[in-house]
């Protein structure tokens, strides 16, 4: 971490006695000094000349000002910091200060009050920049890397549903559920902390869709009520409004609220929590009225910190606190994006009861048709090409999903080989393996002869931007999925490229 020491100028200070026609001069022979600091003979700062102002009054009033000493018209109170602060601290210091922030040099000193050398502000600016540059470099790995456990967190959960279908001793069906818990728990942790990165840079979207609210409401209590009573608790909830309303608002994210006020409430001890979602009509559409109200016994003030002040490093004591934490932290972004602050407030008995409110638009749910299988009827068979095997079986289980078979290889090389037998409908291919890659096997299936060239070939990677997506589609490639494969993506891609088969065969015959 950059300290003032490392960006301050080191140049000798000045008498407060020296004339300002010297001082002067000093500035004119020395274009980079953007300011002088005036010391006692202990060395101890007195006063500071910064350059634009002083020349500035000599400028319109040398004569007067020539034989004046330098301390007549110098800063007598200028900032001072100890040489050994950090330049973030320091910054964060002068934006919460009352000195005028015109000001635009400081005065470093050591421990003893001796006089080391002046900065600038417009160094503390480069350096500032810079840590935030770094910083937000940093994040983007952070997020890349968290991308990347999230899908192989996919591919355990992947395997672990289907060892869970598999017959297994008592022991071992436990020994499965304990990872599956225990990976789906990560994965929705991780989730939230890149939420909550993303909500503190500015970035987070939401997706407003229409949603009738008493679905909403359903939605909270049959994913809390089993568990509040495994926890000794009774969760109470209730819908206060039409129950044919709907509105437009992002269903998940208040999901995500209401578990973060639930999950706090059932932290803290066994009880009876009431939980609610009103809605009334307002000018403009609607207001949304959450809230989760609990008995639990505790100290109300240290609780309120926990709910005003999240991630506070004293209160995170484990893994479960950290948890907590970030989903009351996203809990706090996402009301704030959706158009009103979280409260909270002590009860008169005991307990916390915690409220949010939002304005939406009424929406109008139309009738949905029919879903339709993505497939025809005859089963697609597909070949699957990766050389990771977590994201074989990912793509394996979803081929599944679909009522799809599927064989699988480990390069381009094979992927070839297995391609000149003709006998698959859809090749899911990836880009990056050793021997030989995704582009170049493409190009290679594609100078095979008949139906083993023409199969359609998709894309699986996580480069999926606009050029990357124009290199494949010039190697024969017909679309792209991007990592981690989500299932509706993979869904509207197979029936776009194998939804009509049948029909184009029956137009060849």
């Amino acid at each position: 971490m950059d300290t003032l020491a490392r960006l301050i100028d080191r140049r000798a200070s000045i008498d407060p006695q020296t004339s300002c026609a010297d001082v002067r001069a000093t500035f004119l022979a020395e274009p980079h000094a953007a300011a002088l600091a005036a010391t006692d003979p202990a060395g101890a700062p007195v006063g500071l000349v910064y350059r634009d102002v002083f020349l500035g009054q000599m400028a319109v009033a040398a004569e007067t000002l020539a034989d004046r000493p330098i301390e007549s018209v110098m800063d007598t109170d200028p900032r001072v910091v100890d040489v050994d602060t950090p330049a973030a601290v320091f910054v964060a210091r002068i934006s919460e200060s009352g000195t005028p922030v015109f000001r635009t040099a400081f005065i470093a000193v050591d421990a003893e009050g001796v006089y080391q050398g002046v900065g600038g502000l417009s160094s503390l600016l480069v350096s500032h920049r810079r840590q935030q540059r770094e910083a937000r470099e940093a994040m983007d790995l952070v997020e890349r890397m968290a991308k990347d456990l999230g899908h192989h967190l996919e591919g355990v959960l992947a395997f672990t549903d289907r060892l869970e279908q598999s017959r297994l001793t008592p022991d071992a069906a436990a020994c499965v559920r304990a990872i599956g818990d225990t990976s789906r728990d990560m994965s929705a942790v991780l989730g939230r902390a890149m939420d909550l990165r993303r909500a503190a840079a500015g970035e987070l979207v939401l997706a407003p869709a229409p949603a009738l609210l008493r679905d909403l409401s359903d939605a909270v209590e049959a994913r809390w009520s089993a568990r509040a009573a495994e926890g000794g608790s009774t969760l109470l909830f209730s819908y206060d409004g039409d129950p044919e309303t709907a509105a437009l608002i992002d269903a998940g994210r208040v999901l995500q609220v209401f578990d973060a006020l639930i999950d706090s409430a059932l932290s803290n001890g066994r009880g009876v929590i009431e939980a609610s979602l009103k809605a009334r009509p307002v000018e403009g559409g609607l207001r949304l009225e959450g809230r989760v109200r609990d008995n639990a016994a505790g100290s109300a003030a240290d609780r309120l910190a926990r709910v005003f002040d999240p991630l506070g490093a004293s209160r995170i004591e484990d893994r479960n606190d950290l948890a907590l934490g970030v989903s009351m932290a996203l809990a706090h972004g996402l009301t704030r994006a959706m158009g009103g602050p979280l409260k909270a407030e002590a009860n008169t008995g005991a307990g916390l009861t915690l409220r949010f409110a939002l304005i939406a638009p009424e929406a109008t749910l139309t009738q949905e048709p029919a879903h339709e299988s993505p497939l025809d009827d005859r089963s697609a068979h597909i070949l699957i090409v990766d050389d990771n095997a977590t994201n074989r079986m990912v793509a394996e289980a979803l081929c599944e999903m679909f009522d799809c078979t599927s064989e699988q290889v480990v390069d381009g090389v094979e992927a070839v080989e297995a391609a000149r037998s003709g006998r698959f409908d859809l090749i899911l291919m990836d880009i990056k393996m050793p021997r030989m890659d995704g582009i170049a096997a493409t190009r290679a299936i594609r100078e095979l002869p008949g139906r083993a060239g023409q199969a359609p070939i998709v894309a699986l990677t996580a480069n999926a931007d606009p050029n990357d997506v124009q290199t494949y589609i010039a190697a024969g490639m017909q679309d792209v999925v991007e990592k981690p494969i989500k299932p509706e993506r993979l869904a509207v891609v197979l029936s776009a490229l194998l939804g009509g088969e049948d029909e184009d065969a029956e137009a060849a015959a």
